[in-house]
Parts: structure tokens; C-alpha cells; sequence
């Protein structure tokens, strides 16, 4: 079997990232830039007031000035400042030339047209041009996952749309006669397909386009036409189910007669053993587990970081560190990702384990929101004891 590190080197290595559009600049949030945004020109393109009050030559102080005009914020003083001379300026509005200074409103003595000024050095209260970035500047890399900040960075830039990855196409297929939809009259052998709704969740929060398929009989012919559609107009297709070694467990054998090569064929890991990995002459295939516990961690740990290589991120995935709750026995042969739950004690993580781990069991891992990790034969831990957890969610 493949390690869980292999096994997520391999598909990694199969995937690629996606090309890019452009987008309005208010469609772009929580997309990735496919390309860098410059500057179309300094921020501040003009030496600016980072104050009310009046603009000056520092020269002339300590004195007495004539208030000759006004600077205010899109209304610039256009003559050039003398000796002796001082305009009223607001926040944000560009320095008179022939100024260097400002006196805060709160320092000055007016009389009529009169200014009274104690020193001023030169420079106060002035923003140069070109302080927060210059033109031609990149503020913004390719790589960057936008957020609302760096949308205004991007529009300070003077950038109406951006080019983002296109966001990647993920069918989601799911088989088994024991399956049928939420809502269906269900035999007294079936249960409600629930893992698909998962998968798609947290593939539309990781910044993909899922598309569900109903559930497919287990039934190779079924499983082939729906198969190749899914390939036809997919970047990527997740397949729940029909992944063991049983006879009705068609997915991979269907797979291969369409040209699909078996790059992983399991995962050394608890849950999720048959979790499996496929190339295919037009996208890729990642096989899931048909238990909704095993099938939401394989995801979490195989499908995020290839949509994350996609869109043109490193793909590596985050490993958080905790203190164990409880104690721990030791671990089995397999890599183990536990459903836990973490919780922050004194600026320190925390994190406890379900006491039940049944990969068929949802309600428990609805409860959780960490994967715990314990290596292969991992010997007994004690409370306190560092460990290391993936996020479910994030």
C-alpha cells in the first residue's frame, strides 16, 4: 500500500494548475490571481496632507504667514507657494509646490488671512508620493487568494477586473444499489446518500465548481456512460464507492476500460484504505471510500490539496499542532486520522479525540471539526503530549 505522504506526492504530481480568466474586480473575492496586479500609478501620485491644517515652507517658521488659498481633498491649490505664504489644506489633499510642511489646525493662530506658526520641520505631516507603492509596482503576486483587503489593494492600483484561475470542474459521482437519494422510498436494505452533499460543500468552500450525479446502480454500464461524461467536462471527477474488492465493486475495472491508469491503488491509512488515484488521457480521478467518515478524510486529505495545485497553490497540506486532551493507547499498523475536536485553553490548542471512530458513524464526525494524526505504531501518548491535526473545514 501507499504511505499517505506517497500517496499524496503522486497526485500532486499529476495535477496541474488551471489556465486563467479575467474577472470584474467585484466577482474576484476568494479567487486566485493567475496573474500579478501593477500599479497604474504611485499611491499617492502627489506629495500629500496626512493632516488638517496648512500647508507652509518650514522656512518660514517660526513667523508669520498670509493665508493666500485652499488645498482640500480632489481640489488642489494650483499656484505655486512663496515665502511668506500658507495655504489651508485638508487631509488627503496634494501639497502646494513650493511647500514642504504642514501645521495641524490644532497648532495654528488665524487672524483673518493671517497665520501664525510656531516651527515646523520640514517633511511633518506630509506623505510623500509614492508611499504606499509606486507605479508599475506588483502589489498583488500571482498565487494570492483574494480577500477583501487585498480587492482594495487591487482597486488602489487602479485594476477594474483581474486575471484569476479558472475555477476547477469537479463532477462527483456516487454508486451502490444500497444508496438512494434523500426523499426517495427507500427498501429496507438502503440507507440515504449523504456523502456526495459533503464533497461538493467543502469543494465550492475550497474554490471549485462541483457538479453532483444522482446515485448510479452498481451496474458497470451505468457507471461507464456516466463515467465518461464526467470525464468529458471535468478538470477533476471524485468517485464515492464501489472502490473495495467485492463483486459489485465495479468503479476501478470501468475506469481502465476507458484509459484510466491506477497511480494509487490504496492508502496505507485508517480510515480510508481504499481511497485511489487515477489518470486519465483528459482529467484526473481520485476513487473515495463508500463510508461517509472514510470518504469526508480522504478528502479532506487528497481532494483540497489537488483542487489547491489547480488553482495554482503549492498544494501542501497544513499540519496544526495540540496537546492532547486524554491520553492515547498506541496506534495500529495504518496511519491513523482521528475525528477530534480542538479547543483553545490559555492561548494553547487542546484537542480529544471521539471515543468512537466507526468510519460509518456522520453524526460523530459532524462533531468534530480536527483530523488527529497518529503515525503508524505510534506508542501509548500521554495527556499534554504533542500532537499534530489537520482542520476538517478550513
Amino acid at each position: 500500500m501507499t504511505s499517505v505522504a506517497e500517496a499524496r506526492a503522486a497526485m500532486l504530481a499529476a495535477a496541474r494548475a488551471l489556465p486563467g480568466e479575467t474577472v470584474a474586480l467585484e466577482q474576484a473575492l476568494g479567487r486566485t490571481l493567475a496573474a500579478p496586479v501593477r500599479a497604474l500609478r504611485a499611491q499617492p501620485p502627489f506629495a500629500a496632507s496626512a493632516m488638517d491644517g496648512y500647508a507652509l515652507r518650514a522656512a518660514d517658521t517660526p513667523g508669520g504667514l498670509r493665508i493666500v488659498g485652499e488645498s482640500a481633498a480632489g481640489h488642489a491649490f494650483k499656484k505655486v507657494l512663496h515665502a511668506g505664504e500658507a495655504v489651508r489644506i485638508s487631509t488627503g489633499a496634494p501639497i502646494p509646490i513650493g511647500a514642504d510642511a504642514v501645521l495641524i489646525q490644532e497648532d495654528a493662530c488665524v487672524e483673518g488671512d493671517q497665520l501664525h506658526s510656531g516651527a515646523v520641520a520640514p517633511g511633518k505631516h506630509v506623505r510623500d508620493a509614492g508611499v504606499d507603492f509606486a507605479a508599475d509596482e506588483i502589489v498583488l503576486e500571482a498565487g494570492c487568494e483574494l480577500d477583501p483587503i487585498s480587492l482594495a489593494l487591487a482597486a488602489a492600483a487602479g485594476a477594474p477586473d483581474v486575471e484569476v484561475v479558472r475555477r476547477p470542474r469537479v463532477t462527483i459521482l456516487c454508486a451502490g444499489d444500497e444508496i438512494a437519494p434523500p426523499g426517495a422510498v427507500l427498501r429496507d436494505d438502503q440507507i440515504f446518500e449523504s456523502c456526495s452533499y459533503a464533497i461538493a460543500g467543502l469543494a465550492t468552500q475550497w474554490g471549485a465548481l462541483p457538479t453532483r450525479v444522482g446515485v448510479l446502480a452498481d451496474d458497470p454500464a451505468a457507471i461507464a456512460r456516466a463515467a465518461e461524461k464526467a470525464l468529458r467536462s471535468s478538470d477533476l471527477v471524485a468517485f464515492i464507492g464501489s472502490a473495495s474488492v467485492g463483486p459489485h465493486d465495479h468503479a476501478r475495472s470501468v475506469f481502465e476500460s476507458l484509459g484510466a491508469r491506477i497511480v494509487v491503488p490504496k492508502v496505507d491509512m485508517r480510515p480510508g484504505k481504499p481511497t485511489w488515484f487515477a489518470t486519465t488521457p483528459v482529467a484526473p480521478l481520485l476513487g473515495l471510500p463508500g463510508n461517509p467518515a472514510s470518504a469526508i478524510v480522504a478528502t479532506v486529505l487528497f481532494l483540497k490539496p489537488l483542487l489547491e495545485r489547480m488553482l495554482g497553490r503549492s498544494g501542501e497540506l497544513v499540519f496544526r499542532r495540540a496537546r492532547l486532551a486524554k491520553a492515547m493507547p498506541e496506534n495500529g499498523p495504518r496511519e491513523a486520522y482521528l475525528r477530534a475536536r480542538t479547543k483553545e485553553v490559555s492561548s494553547e490548542n487542546w484537542i480529544e479525540a471521539a471515543a468512537e471512530q466507526d468510519s460509518s458513524l456522520l453524526s460523530v464526525l459532524a462533531g468534530a471539526n480536527a483530523l488527529l494524526v497518529r503515525s503508524a505504531c505510534a506508542p501509548p501518548a500521554r495527556q499534554g503530549d504533542c500532537c499534530e491535526f489537520v482542520s476538517v473545514l478550513l
